[in-house]
C-alpha cells in the first residue's frame, strides 16, 4: 500500500517495536525448563515457574511451640517459673482463636518472599500445612527461617545507668551460660548449641546479673560476631516500653541511603503516638528524664536484642533499625515485620516433597486440550476469513511469543499500585507462576484474543458493501472499530487493576493473566494486522476479500421478548443461586469445595512398584466427593498418598457414613488391592482461601462492578452502564446457579472462571453499545428501540463468531481437561452461552426500560482511531 514518508516512517517504528518486544520476551522465557548436562546436572535454571498442580514443591507442617512459649512467658515474667497453673492459663489465652491469624502471617510471609500460589491450611491442635512450589535449598531455608520467625518487634528502655553496669559486668571474669569472654563483650562457647536447647535456659540467660527483676540481660551483636550485654527493662506493667505485634506497624522496608544496611519503618496513628510519646519522655531534658541525657530505646525482635541507641529527639510516625544485617537478612526481616507478627513461635513438625496434584496424565490431556483449542480457532479462522483470518492466525501465534513479556511488563506496572513479590514486577523480569488453571486461562485468552480482529473484519466487510477501495476499507474499517475496541479493553483492563490493587493471593494472578491477555491481543490485532494488510494488500484494488457470512441481513426482533427473557432469568437465578445459598449454609461442603470450606486430611502408604496413578485415584473418589485434592508426598522414609475431601463426619451428605476417613479407605483398598494401601493419619483441616483473602477478593469484585458502572456510565450514559452491570450480574449468578446444580463443587478454580466470565461478558456488551452510540449519532429518525434492534443486528455475526471462537478452546478443555480443568471448561462453557444470551436479551432490554423510550443524545465526535 503506497503511503506518505510520515506514514512509512511511523509503520517502521512499529515494526521495531514488535521486534524488540519478541526480542524481549524470548529473553524473559528461554530457557522454558531447567537446563542439565549429562549428569544431570542443573547448569542453567528455567525461566518458567511451575505451581504445586503442575510440578509438586515442599510440604512443611507446622505446629505451635509450646516449649518455646512457655519460655518466653517465663523470661517475661520470672515471678511465674515454678506456677505452672499460670503458665498454662497463659499459654491457652494467647492460642485462643489464634488460627486465623496464624494462617494471615504465613500467607502474607510466603507471598512476601515472591512464592505464588501456595497451599496454606489450617489443621486441628493449631496446625497448619504449607506447601510451596518447587524451590530450591536456598529458598527452602529461609522459608523455613521466615515460618518459625515470630517477628515481634518491641522498643524498650534500658536501665537509666546501663553503660555503668555494663562496664561493671564485664570487669568481672564471669559469663552468661553457653558464652566466654572476649570481643565487645562475650563470645559463643563451643558448646553454645548443646546448652542453649536445655530447658530453662532463656529464663537463666534473662537473669543472669540483672540489678533489679524488672530488668532482663540481653545481648547485642557486634559486627564482628561478639555480643555487647545490656540491661532493658522487661515487658511489665510496671516497665517503661512499648511492645508492637505489628498492628502499630505500617510498613518495612530496606533502605540503603544512610550508607549502611537499615529498615526503615512506619507506623500507624496508634503506634506513632505511643511511640513519640515515649521519645518525647525519655530523650534529653524530657519529663520523666532525670539523667541529664538521652535514654537508650533497645529494639528487640523476637526476644533479642537488635540495638540501643540513644534517644536524641521526639520521634513520631517513622524511624530505622539498625544492625549486623547482611542485604538478604534485611529483606527477610522486612518482609516479616510486613507480615505481621505471629501471636505464637511455630515449629516445623514434618517436612517432605510433594508430588503434583494433577498427574502426569493429566499435564499431558491439557496440553493436548490447549493445542487443539489453538488449533480448532485458528482453523476456523481461517476458512471463515481467508486471507484475512490468515493475517488474524499471525497476530495469534505472536500473542503465544509475546505473552511472557507481556506478562512482565504488566506485572510491573500493576506493581505500582500495589507491590507484590509474589507476582513478578518490582522492575524485575520474573514471570508469574504457571499453574494449570492458568494454562486453561491462556487457552481462553485466545479463544477470547480474536474478538479484536473478528470486530475489524466486519467493518471492512461493511466498507465492500459501500463499494470502497482495499485501502480505504482498511482504514475505515479499522477507524469504526477502534472505539469499541478501545472501550470494551479499557473496561476489563480496569475490572483487573481494582482486581489486582483490591484482591490478594490468586486473585492478583488471575488479574495480571486477564491484563496481560487484553493488552497483548489490542496491540496485535490493532497495530500488527493492520501493518501486515498495509504492506502486502494492493490499495487501489476494488475486489472485496472473501469472507464466508453467516447472517446476509439479518432482522430479528431481538427485543420483542425482553420482558419475558428478563423475568425468566430472574426466576432461573432466584431458584438455583436460592438453592446454592441455602445448601452453602446448612451443607456447605455439598456445594463447596475443600479448598473454600476446609474439611479432612487423610494419609496413606502406599506400595511404592504398585501405587496408582492420580487420575485413577480421582475417579474412584468421584463418586463420593468430585472435588478432592490427591498428592504424593515424600518425606524422610517411603512415599504417602495424601487425600483431602471437603466432607467431615458432621457434614457429609451420607449420613450411613459415620467414618469419613475409613469409607475413603475402603474405596481406595477395594479399588487398589495390589498397592497395599494402608492408613497413616486423619485430620480435620481449614480452608485454604482465609479470612483476609475472602474478605479482599469480595471487595475487589464489588469495586470492579462498581467501575464498570462508572466508566461506561461517563462513555455511554448512566443508563448504559445500568444495563451492562444487570448483564454481569446476570452472568455470573446464572453460571454459578446452573454449575451448582448439576452437582458441582465451587473451589477457587471455578471462582477465577466466574470473573473471568465477568471480563468476558462486559466486552461483549460494550461492542452492542457502541454500536447502539454510532447509530444514535448518524440516524436522528428511527426510534431507540428500532436502532437497538437494528445495532444488535449488525453486531449479531461478530458476537456468534466470537463465541464460536471462546467455545472451541472450551470444548477443547472440557473434553480432555481432568478435575478442577473439567471444572474451569463447564464453568466457562455456561457462562460463554449466559454472555451472548445477555449481551443481546438482558443488557440492551434493562437499558432500554431505564430510558422509558426516551432516546438518549450523543455529541457528535470522531471515533477514528489508528
Amino acid at each position: 500500500m503506497k503511503s506518505g514518508s510520515s506514514s512509512s516512517q511511523n509503520n517502521m517504528w512499529k515494526w521495531l517495536a514488535l521486534f524488540v518486544l519478541a526480542v524481549f520476551s524470548f529473553y524473559v522465557a528461554y530457557p522454558p525448563v531447567d537446563k542439565v548436562d549429562a549428569d544431570g546436572k542443573v547448569i542453567q535454571e528455567g525461566k518458567l515457574r511451575f505451581g504445586l498442580d503442575l510440578k509438586g514443591g515442599t510440604s512443611f507442617t507446622l505446629g505451635v511451640d509450646r516449649a518455646k512459649l512457655r519460655e518466653q512467658i517465663i523470661a517475661d515474667n520470672p515471678s511465674i517459673s515454678n506456677d505452672t497453673a499460670s503458665i498454662e492459663k497463659t499459654i491457652a489465652k494467647i492460642l485462643t482463636g489464634c488460627d486465623n491469624r496464624i494462617v494471615q502471617v504465613v500467607r502474607r510471609r510466603i507471598d512476601g518472599m515472591g512464592m505464588n500460589e501456595p497451599v496454606i491450611q489450617g489443621m486441628s491442635d493449631h496446625r497448619l500445612m504449607v506447601q510451596l512450589p518447587g524451590v530450591g535449598n536456598e529458598t527452602r531455608a529461609a522459608a523455613k527461617k521466615s515460618l518459625q520467625s515470630a517477628a515481634y518487634l518491641e522498643f524498650r528502655l534500658t536501665h537509666a545507668n546501663n553503660d555503668d553496669l555494663v562496664n561493671k559486668l564485664l570487669s568481672l571474669d564471669v559469663a552468661p551460660e553457653g558464652y566466654k569472654k572476649g570481643g565487645a563483650g562475650y563470645v559463643r562457647a563451643e558448646n553454645y548449641d548443646e546448652v542453649s536447647k536445655r530447658e530453662g535456659f532463656a529464663a537463666r540467660l534473662s537473669s543472669f546479673h540483672v540489678p533489679h527483676p524488672r530488668y532482663q540481660f540481653m545481648l547485642e551483636k557486634e559486627t564482628d560476631g561478639s555480643f555487647r550485654p545490656a540491661f532493658v527493662a522487661r515487658n511489665s506493667p510496671c516497665s517503661d516500653g512499648v511492645r508492637f505485634s505489628g498492628d502499630f506497624l505500617e510498613s518495612a522496608r530496606v533502605d540503603l541511603e544512610s550508607g549502611q544496611i537499615a529498615i526503615a519503618f512506619t507506623m500507624n496513628a496508634e503506634g506513632a503516638r505511643r511511640f513519640g510519646e515515649i521519645t518525647r519522655n525519655y530523650m534529653a531534658g524530657g519529663p520523666k528524664n532525670r539523667t541529664g541525657r538521652g535514654r537508650q530505646l533497645a529494639i528487640i525482635l523476637d526476644d533479642m536484642l537488635i540495638s540501643a541507641p540513644t534517644i536524641q529527639s521526639e520521634i513520631r510516625d517513622r524511624g530505622q533499625i539498625t544492625g549486623s544485617f547482611t542485604p538478604q537478612e534485611a529483606q527477610e526481616l522486612a518482609n516479616d515485620l510486613n507480615a505481621g507478627a505471629l501471636p505464637a513461635p511455630l515449629e516445623i513438625l514434618a517436612e517432605s516433597s510433594v508430588a503434583p496434584t494433577v498427574g502426569e496424565e493429566a499435564i499431558n490431556a491439557g496440553l493436548v486440550a490447549a493445542s487443539l483449542g489453538f488449533a480448532l480457532v485458528a482453523i476456523f479462522m481461517f476458512i471463515y476469513y481467508w486471507y484475512t483470518g490468515l493475517v488474524a492466525n499471525v497476530a495469534l501465534f505472536l500473542d503465544i511469543v509475546l505473552l511472557p513479556a507481556t506478562l512482565v511488563l504488566v506485572a510491573n506496572v500493576l506493581g505500582v499500585f500495589a507491590q507484590d513479590p509474589s507476582m513478578g514486577g518490582q522492575m524485575t523480569t520474573t514471570l508469574p507462576v504457571l499453574t494449570m488453571p492458568g494454562i486453561a486461562g491462556l487457552v481462553l485468552t485466545l479463544g477470547m484474543a480474536v474478538d479484536a480482529n473478528v470486530l475489524i473484519f466486519e467493518r471492512i466487510r461493511e466498507e465492500f458493501l459501500n463499494k470502497a477501495s482495499v485501502g480505504t476499507a482498511i482504514k475505515n474499517g479499522y477507524g469504526n472499530a477502534f472505539s469499541a475496541i478501545f472501550d470494551s479493553n479499557l473496561t476489563t483492563i480496569i475490572t483487573g487493576i481494582i482486581l489486582f490493587v483490591v484482591g490478594t493471593g490468586p486473585v492478583r494472578g488471575f488479574a495480571i493473566t486477564l491484563v496481560s491477555g487484553v493488552v497483548i491481543s489490542m496491540f496485535t490485532a490493532v497495530v500488527v494486522t493492520r501493518l501486515i494488510l498495509e504492506k502486502f494488500a494492493n490499495p487501489d484494488s476494488v475486489k472485496p476479500f472473501k469472507m464466508l457470512q453467516f447472517f446476509k441481513k439479518p432482522s430479528f426482533d431481538f427485543l420483542k421478548y425482553g420482558r419475558l427473557t428478563i423475568i425468566s432469568s430472574a426466576v432461573i437465578i432466584a431458584v438455583t443461586v436460592g438453592l446454592f445459598f441455602f445448601r452453602a449454609f446448612t451443607k456447605p461442603a455439598s456445594v463447596l469445595a475443600v479448598d473454600l470450606t476446609g474439611g479432612t486430611s487423610i494419609v496413606y502408604s502406599v506400595d511404592q512398584e504398585k501405587k496408582p496413578a492420580v487420575s485413577d485415584i480421582r475417579k474412584v473418589l468421584d463418586s463420593f466427593d468430585n472435588a478432592t485434592i490427591i498428592q504424593y508426598q515424600q518425606g524422610v522414609g517411603d512415599a504417602t498418598l495424601l487425600v483431602k475431601t471437603g466432607f467431615t463426619a458432621e457434614s457429609v451428605q451420607d449420613k450411613s457414613i459415620k467414618d469419613v476417613g475409613g469409607h475413603v479407605t475402603k474405596l481406595l483398598q477395594d479399588s487398589f488391592k495390589d498397592a497395599k494401601i494402608e492408613l497413616i493419619s486423619v485430620d480435620e483441616i481449614g480452608s485454604m482461601v482465609g479470612a483476609d483473602l475472602k474478605k479482599s477478593g469480595t471487595w475487589a469484585v464489588i469495586l470492579s462492578l462498581c467501575a464498570i458502572l462508572i466508566y461506561v456510565a461517563m462513555r455511554f450514559e448512566f443508563g448504559f452502564g445500568l444495563g451492562a452491570l444487570v448483564a454481569l450480574a446476570h452472568d455470573a449468578l446464572i453460571t454459578l446457579g446452573i454449575f451448582s446444580i448439576c452437582g458441582r463443587q465451587v473451589s477457587l478454580i471455578v471462582v477465577t472462571a466466574l470473573l473471568t466470565i465477568i471480563g468476558y461478558s462486559v466486552n461483549d456488551t460494550i461492542v452492542i453499545f457502541d454500536r447502539i452510540r454510532e447509530d444514535l449519532r448518524k440516524n436522528q429518525k428511527a426510534t431507540f428501540k428500532d436502532l437497538c434492534n437494528s445495532a444488535l443486528n449488525s453486531c449479531l455475526s461478530r458476537t456468534v463468531i466470537t463465541s464460536l471462537t471462546t467455545l472451541f478452546a472450551v470444548l477443547a478443555l472440557f473434553a480432555f481437561g481432568d478435575g478442577s480443568i473439567f471444572d474451569f471448561a463447564f464453568t466457562m462453557l455456561i457462562g460463554i452461552i449466559a454472555g451472548t444470551y445477555s449481551t443481546m436479551f438482558i443488557a440492551t432490554p434493562v437499558m432500554i426500560w431505564f430510558y422509558r423510550n426516551r432516546r438518549p443524545e450523543f455529541k457528535d465526535e470522531d471515533s477514528d482511531g489508528e
